[in-house]
């Protein structure tokens, strides 16, 4: 299945997606079927807020977590967001203390702050996502989740989901196997390979500015934008091949997958095999037929090639 060119203009009906080629989605966690990406906002502000004022910069906007932060990997979000103001500090190391003024100190201090709040308010997932996940794992396809966070197991836990998915690549996976992190397609990949299908033939599905660029950077076989606030013109410029508001838009275009489906499993009519008459001898597909009247016949031993 290869997606057909979409632009900000003309973007692609959901319900009229091709998803016959897809046989695995490989989802994203945080915005696309957990809205846990309002606890990690909420987070990254209460760690920036406050630490830019401190510094003289430009105060920190709603609108930089979705350019700086949204999608890539903790210790990335921190130094892309730094350099938006120019701010340099040193890097440190991943032990190093929330009160340290250092970019894995401000990240472990992020990561005190979201798991502070997962732990007071708990997570439920999206209940049109799931609609989706229910259709998808009915329709026989594979599922796996590909977050930037090494909170991944955790919320899908406190989400109910942790059993839907055999296969999870999060932050921890990829710094343990030395993957890069999204914008780049590596860890989407890793996926698509852990459950042993070709690219080509997964469905990436993303909220984020990052991951939907990563999908776009490999060779997927679509890429489902969901507009969390990102904006859909926004997300089909970085690479979406369609963009929805909720997952169960897709449903419909995952049903006529089965639809057709069905209608190919179907017998041709005309050319149903009809029982054999009882007792009546069958012919084998070599027998022979009688010859033609005139024609001379070859003996058993000049038949033989």
């Amino acid at each position: 299945m290869s997606p057909s060119p979409s632009s900000p203009t003309t973007p692609r009906a959901p319900a009229d997606t091709d998803l016959s080629g897809i046989r695995g989605y490989l989802f994203d966690l945080d915005g696309v079927l957990t809205p846990t990406a309002i606890v990690h906002m909420h987070a990254w502000a209460r760690l920036f807020t406050p630490y830019l004022e401190q510094h003289g910069a430009a105060p920190y906007r709603e609108a930089d977590y979705f350019a700086h932060i949204d999608g890539k990997p903790r210790y990335d979000g921190v130094r892309s967001l730094l350099a938006s103001r120019d701010i340099r500090i040193p890097e440190g190391d991943v032990t190093d203390a929330p009160t340290q003024d250092t970019v894995h100190g401000l990240g472990n201090r992020k990561n005190e702050a979201f798991n502070e709040t997962l732990a007071d308010e708990g997570v439920a997932p999206y209940a049109t996502s799931v609609a989706f996940l229910d259709a998808v794992q009915a329709s026989g396809c594979l599922v796996a989740v590909v977050s930037s966070s090494k909170n991944a197991p955790a919320v899908l836990e406190a989400a109910g989901l942790a059993d839907r998915f055999e296969v999870v690549v999060d932050g921890a996976v990829a710094a343990r196997e030395g993957l890069p992190g999204k914008p780049a397609p590596d860890t989407f990949e890793r996926a698509a390979a852990l459950l042993g299908l070709p690219t080509a033939a997964c469905a990436i599905v993303e909220d984020a500015e990052s991951g939907v660029k990563a999908g776009a950077a490999g060779d997927f076989g679509i890429v489902i934008g969901v507009d969390r606030g990102v904006g859909r013109d926004a997300l089909v410029e970085l690479g979406a091949d369609v963009v929805v508001d909720e997952l169960d838009e897709l449903i419909p275009a995952l049903q006529r997958v089965e639809e057709e489906r069905s209608d190919v499993s179907k017998p041709t009519p005309g050319f149903e095999t009809r029982p054999p008459t009882s007792g009546a001898p069958q012919p084998t597909d070599f027998e022979t037929r009688p010859p033609t009247s005139g024609a001379p016949q070859p003996t058993r031993e000049e038949g033989r090639a």
